[in-house]
């Protein structure tokens, strides 16, 4: 439980340096910048509220539980391999694309961890 629960405050975590990183090195008006931070926090609170329901979830160990766990987590993986070819195309992307590619690989993680390890466990009441 506490592997999993730490791989997806770890994403969560990741989650919000990437917006971070894409905020610091903003091209465009219409892009979450430094400039104003109020949007930026909204942002960052949207990310927080998706990420409740992995967090919550990792803390059971029921196997139906834990698939909707990956699954939900694997649409993470795919956002954080869509922000790769995204920091290609922002000016001076280069730390976009090395926290999206980090991003990407927690992600992965989590989903293993979550769910491929302690499957034959046995759970005690």
């Amino acid at each position: 439980m506490f592997k999993r629960f730490f791989l997806v405050l770890l994403t969560l975590i990741m989650s919000i340096v990437v917006m971070l990183v894409a905020a610091k090195n903003s091209p465009g008006e219409h892009v979450i910048s430094f400039d104003e931070p109020i949007i930026l926090m909204i942002s960052m609170g949207i990310v927080v509220c998706l990420f409740i329901p992995p967090l919550v979830m990792s803390f059971f160990g029921n196997f139906v539980v834990r698939i909707i766990s990956g699954v939900y987590q694997c649409f993470i993986v795919f956002t954080f391999m869509g922000l790769i070819p995204i920091g290609f195309l922002i000016p001076n992307g280069f730390w976009t694309i090395l926290v999206s590619i980090a991003g990407t690989f927690v992600s992965i993680a989590s989903v293993v961890v979550t769910l491929f390890i302690d499957r034959n466990r046995e759970v005690k009441l």
